[in-house]
């Protein structure tokens, strides 16, 4: 299961839509390592006032590595973050997180990040069995 959902929460979900910001503080208390690596990339989006920021560090763990993936894979999720945040998020290899700014999505950069090539050049050894 990716996330802890709350009995009410789950109840509002059961009756009909559920808002935004009660999903996206789900993510939060449930995936904590994902939301706090998409928090970071996004701050020094906003702080550094460029389109593009990226964490490429590997997870401390198994478990923090499947919190990514599960958030990053999700598009429920992973829309809900983009929302939240105001960025587009683009994944490489098991850990590599970028975030761009909307108007930067169909640019030069965004396209090189996500293309095939990209990850081709993004891989090595021992990312091979992340």
């Amino acid at each position: 299961m990716s996330l802890d959902v709350p009995t009410a929460l789950l109840e509002r979900a059961e009756a009909g839509p559920v808002d935004d910001a009660e999903f996206v503080a789900c993510v939060r208390d449930s995936l904590p390592y994902a939301w706090a690596v998409v928090n970071e990339v996004a701050g020094d989006l906003d702080r550094d006032g460029g389109d593009f920021a990226d964490h490429a560090v590997p997870p401390p763990s198994e478990a923090e590595r499947g919190q990514l993936l599960r958030a990053l894979a999700s598009d429920a999720i992973r829309g809900a973050l983009e929302r939240h945040f105001g960025v587009k998020l683009a994944f490489q290899n098991c850990h590599r997180v970028a975030a761009f700014t909307p108007s930067a999505v169909d640019g030069d950069r965004y396209r090189a990040f996500i293309s095939t090539r990209g990850q081709l050049l993004n891989q090595s050894p021992e990312l091979r069995d992340c």
